[in-house]
């Protein structure tokens, strides 16, 4: 159920943070496929294993597929907003900018989803939301530290495809609440992915026809592999959990973590160093999800009201 004031609880904030790392992963994952393979097989490839992975849960968990037309077509249209559209702009536009640059211009998504469910009257349009967004798309702009890479003519189309990708998700956010309020998590990440499957085999196979390239390494198999189960079939169970429980606008507030993910990860992983930069971005993201949340704001209200 909603939270009947937009907030989001200790078990949300800890669901949230697990969607970031798994969602974070996705780009790292999409960087190293693309050495071998074309972005619309990586999407294919991505969604048809996902949903393999998923179809056995159904049956154990009892969940039933949709009946007739009537019953796809809302998992059709989450399917082409939430996955076929930003997936295939994302992993396209990742082909001319940076994994790293694809998840900053990820970020903007909760800006979108404030002002698309404001437009349409699902949430409403708080100066404390607007503020807490615009804080963390400073924070964003500050890990990014270099304004560079967003003006360079090469990067233009990436960056665009990328920018198109988070209006997607914004909009996939809106149908999934007005949609598939009463549809269980497992059962709507299974039959999106299902129908994603469908139409990504259609649009791959009559534009990259994949059958005829030439079979990839065991590196980028690892990394299709953990980009299905990982990054795709297990982070939209949580996904749409989270929606359940907290609303469309609070889940998009992962993609302002996933840059800080992606840098811890880099950290713990890799061995990157962080730079002092670095922190104090994360430290002014972590500052507007609290000011989105708006406890913190609340208590500070109560306490001068008290004095």
């Amino acid at each position: 159920m909603n939270s009947p004031d937009g907030r989001i609880d200790a078990r949300d904030w800890s669901l949230l943070g697990f969607l970031s790392i798994l969602w974070g992963g996705s780009f790292v994952f999409n960087g190293l496929i693309l050495r071998e393979l074309p972005p619309l097989t990586v999407v294919f490839l991505r969604v048809a294993i996902a949903a393999l992975i998923l179809l056995p849960l159904l049956r154990v968990y009892r969940i039933p597929l949709p009946k007739g037309v009537s019953g796809w077509t809302p998992f059709v249209a989450i399917a082409l907003f939430n996955n076929v559209l930003p997936f295939s702009l994302i992993v396209t536009g990742q082909t001319y900018i940076t994994s790293g640059l694809a998840s900053v211009l990820n970020a903007t998504t909760p800006l979108f989803t404030v002002i698309m469910m404001a437009a349409v009257g699902e949430e409403k349009l708080s100066a404390r939301r607007i503020a807490g967004v615009v804080a963390g798309l400073i924070g964003v702009a500050i890990l990014r530290g270099d304004a560079a890479g967003f003006i360079e003519t090469g990067q233009g189309i990436g960056i665009l495809l990328c920018l198109a990708a988070t209006v997607s998700y914004a909009l996939s956010a809106l149908l999934a609440r007005r949609l598939l309020a009463n549809s269980p998590p497992l059962g709507t990440a299974t039959f999106q992915l299902l129908a994603s499957t469908a139409m990504m085999a259609i649009v791959a196979g009559s534009v990259e026809q994949p059958w005829r390239l030439p079979m990839p390494g065991m590196t980028t198999w690892l990394a299709v592999i953990g980009l299905a189960a990982l990054s795709t079939a297990l982070a939209y169970i949580v996904f749409f959990q989270i929606v359940r429980r907290s609303g469309a606008t609070n889940v998009m507030l992962v993609t302002l973590l996933i840059p800080v993910t992606a840098i811890l990860l880099g950290y713990l992983v890799l061995g990157e160093s962080i730079s002092a930069r670095e922190i104090i971005g994360a430290a002014v993201i972590g500052s507007a999800l609290l000011l989105i949340d708006g406890r913190v704001v609340a208590l500070v209200r109560r306490r001068f009201a008290v004095s």
